[in-house]
């Protein structure tokens, strides 16, 4: 059985690595052709496309791997039945748990180097592949909506809009509470950390107190300090992308705005759970295409990349539905990112079972 297992194992490995090359550079061809106006009319130089192109390669595998994966374990499975081989292999005892072993310990090496791959290699690429796509092809300008921070047990820190340099913000209040009840307020046209970098300076403020017998307003026009607890890179981390972090960085990064009080954290908790769930892509469509391929005696080529593109994109259009969802907040993050992997592994059970009886 180690002569097969090693048999199938290289006709598994072989064929999932021209399929990867093959979907890459479909997907690389397409996002090409549909980018070459932007390309040209930001007058982008030949080797910053070039770089951008390798550098989005870690990327583009971590997607079209349930693609390849799939593919791979269709033709495998389907020529070894189209060969007689796997009839013979049935009829001298060969279950389908047995023959799914090589697949798996394939497909498992796979997960393990697009775990690496997820939460750290495709981090490091960013800045040259997403970050070079929102810079010449979207031209994005990013606003920030009302984000709210804990300063302490009783003051609220909400800002308007993070400065581009991201030590400065503006639109700014302070309130400060005594149990439930508002007790002041400081309204600012900006603030900006000092030199020193441990007090903020605010522009323009409007102090407002309240009392039980009504509320005082004090307006000072110019600069003033006050003392805050707000670290100097708080707004460099609210600003920060979760796609641009490893898996430890975005740990650190959630935890740290839990401490702080922030909201609006689903989608940083659904990147980090993504992160993982992803990987395991390639071990549960290998238990789908194996039982799938052997419950049909012959089949071409054509038959075996219909099936892959139509279950693959399936499964990459419910993943990215539902982290669309989740990010939203109205499904828990951990759900979002694991659903795909738990519906097509019940799926992948189903077959295995149906294909034994």
């Amino acid at each position: 059985m180690k002569i097969v297992d090693r048999y199938i194992s290289r006709q598994f490995l072989v064929t999932f690595l021209f399929s990867s090359t093959s979907f890459v550079a479909l997907f690389t061809l397409i996002h090409m052709v549909d980018n070459l106006d932007d390309f040209y009319k930001h007058n982008v130089p030949g080797s910053r496309i070039v770089m951008f192109y390798l550098s989005s390669l870690p990327e583009t595998i971590l997607v079209t791997t349930p693609l390849s994966v799939l593919l791979a374990s269709l033709f495998v499975t389907g020529k070894l039945s189209m060969q007689s081989e796997l009839p013979a292999l049935k009829s001298a005892g060969l279950s389908l748990g047995r023959l799914l072993r090589p697949f798996v310990v394939v497909a498992s090496c796979i997960t393990l180097f697009n775990f690496v791959n997820s939460c750290w290699i495709v981090p490091s690429m960013y800045d040259w592949a997403r970050g070079f796509e929102k810079r010449y092809l979207k031209n994005e300008s990013r606003e920030n909506d009302l984000v709210h921070i804990r300063e302490s047990n009783d003051r609220i820190l909400t800002v308007g809009r993070i400065g581009d340099d991201l030590v400065s913000a503006s639109s700014v209040s302070l309130e400060e509470f005594r149990g439930s009840r508002l007790t002041s307020r400081i309204d600012a046209d900006s603030i900006r950390i000092t030199p020193s970098g441990n007090r903020w300076r605010f522009s323009n403020a409007r102090h407002r107190s309240f009392t039980d017998s009504g509320e005082r307003l004090t307006v000072n026009p110019g600069v003033e300090t006050v003392d805050i607890r707000l670290s100097p890179d708080t707004f460099r981390m609210l600003n920060a992308d979760p796609d641009q972090m490893t898996l430890w960085q975005l740990q650190r990064f959630i935890g740290h705005q839990e401490e702080a009080g922030i909201s609006g954290l689903e989608r940083a908790r659904v990147k980090l759970n993504t992160k993982i769930a992803l990987p395991f892509a390639g071990v549960i469509i290998v238990m789908i295409g194996v039982p799938l391929s052997t419950r049909k005696k012959r089949s071409g080529l054509a038959l075996e990349a219909t099936i892959s593109l139509l279950v693959g994109f399936l499964y990459l259009g419910m993943q990215k539905t539902l982290t669309g969802i989740g990010y939203s907040g109205f499904i828990n993050p951990a759900l979002a990112a694991w659903l795909p992997n738990l519906i097509f592994a019940a799926a992948g059970a189903v077959l295995y079972r149906t294909a034994n009886d």
